[in-house]
């Protein structure tokens, strides 16, 4: 189902939320409201969260140029995320563009849950409650 104005503005404030309290969780420092980047052992990481039945994740083509890694959050039935590593080359190698045709367009690539899986560096399990 594609988004509108209101169901992007919901998942944005889901993500930001949600990786402000996985930040928290992980000991993440230096974490910034605006993007959800932040520094974890050393390296500087965006976190970016999905839904159970999200299939991908986006970052922005000049934010890939500055960060060390995508953590990708993965919502689990039970509530709780596992999350992945992977790095800014493979998800370059790894990305489509989005759909979007309003403000992310020409700017996002995607990359899918499966990819995070396959080539990313798994970071363990969180719960937030």
């Amino acid at each position: 189902m594609p988004q509108d104005r209101d169901t992007g503005a919901a998942a944005n404030e889901y993500g930001r939320a949600t990786a402000r309290k996985i930040a928290t969780k992980i000991g993440a420092t230096e974490i910034e409201r605006s993007s959800n980047e932040c520094r974890v052992d050393g390296e500087k990481i965006v976190i970016k969260c999905a839904r159970v039945d999200t299939p991908s994740i986006g970052v922005t083509y000049k934010m890939l140029d500055h960060l060390d890694g995508i953590l990708g959050a993965f919502e689990l039935e039970d509530g709780s995320y596992d999350l992945f590593l992977l790095g800014p080359e493979a998800f370059r190698e790894n990305m489509s563009a989005t759909h979007s045709r309003g403000a992310s367009a020409g700017r996002v690539g995607m990359v899918t849950k499966n990819v995070f899986l396959e080539l990313g560096r798994s970071r363990g399990n969180v719960r937030l409650d």
